[in-house]
């Protein structure tokens, strides 16, 4: 960020300033609440992304992340968005299980085979979106986010999803759209929030 000055105040939006990497400058902002830090080409996040105690929203989407470095469950206030689509990620670290209070999540256009375990321990999501992976099962813990509201699931491997689902009482909205489903747990149709169960372009 040669020549830039930061603007002052809790949101900071460096979207598209194609930096490279993260300048130092942005680790100093500890106050900050908001971070978005999406289209920078960036390939890796520092450790010192654990200092930002009060973010509360943040959007690494568009770049080409192989990993995330584990202080980033040491964001415990997170709990607005974590925009993690568009990287090359196959995993996440286990620190994000600490995440408590994040209600939106996305991890869409990864390189996921397995949906993480450690989104599990995200017991505050109401929204999950992991359209465009390669993911073809939920974990058995997945009946844990009993709040979720929202579970997108577009263009994936799924062939059918776990009976489990049934914990997800409070679910409205699932979207299953190109994905080689054969079968779907008749759990699926009892759930009483259940509005919108969106399928098509399966092999239904």
């Amino acid at each position: 960020m040669t020549n830039m000055t930061l603007d002052r105040g809790i949101d900071l939006n460096l979207w598209r300033k194609h930096l490279g990497h993260v300048p130092d400058e942005v680790w100093e902002r500890v106050e900050i609440e908001t971070l978005v830090l999406a289209e920078n080409d960036l390939a890796e996040i520092p450790a010192k992304i654990g200092e930002l105690k009060h973010l509360r929203m943040l959007d690494l989407g568009h770049n080409a992340l192989t990993q995330l470095p584990e202080e980033l469950g040491q964001l415990t206030v997170l709990r607005d968005f974590l925009y993690l689509h568009d990287n090359r990620l196959a995993s996440l670290p286990a620190s994000l299980s600490h995440l408590k209070a994040l209600r939106y999540l996305n991890i869409s256009e990864n390189a996921f085979q397995e949906l993480p375990d450690v989104v599990c321990g995200m017991q505050g999501l109401l929204e999950l979106r992991a359209t465009d992976n390669q993911l073809s099962g939920l974990p058995g813990c997945f009946s844990n986010l009993t709040r979720l509201r929202e579970l997108h699931l577009r263009n994936n491997k799924f062939a059918t999803l776990p009976e489990s689902i049934r914990n997800l009482s409070e679910l409205r909205q699932i979207d299953l759209r190109s994905n080689p489903l054969t079968s779907l747990p008749r759990a699926l149709t009892e759930l009483p929030s259940l509005r919108s169960w969106i399928y098509a372009g399966s092999q239904l």
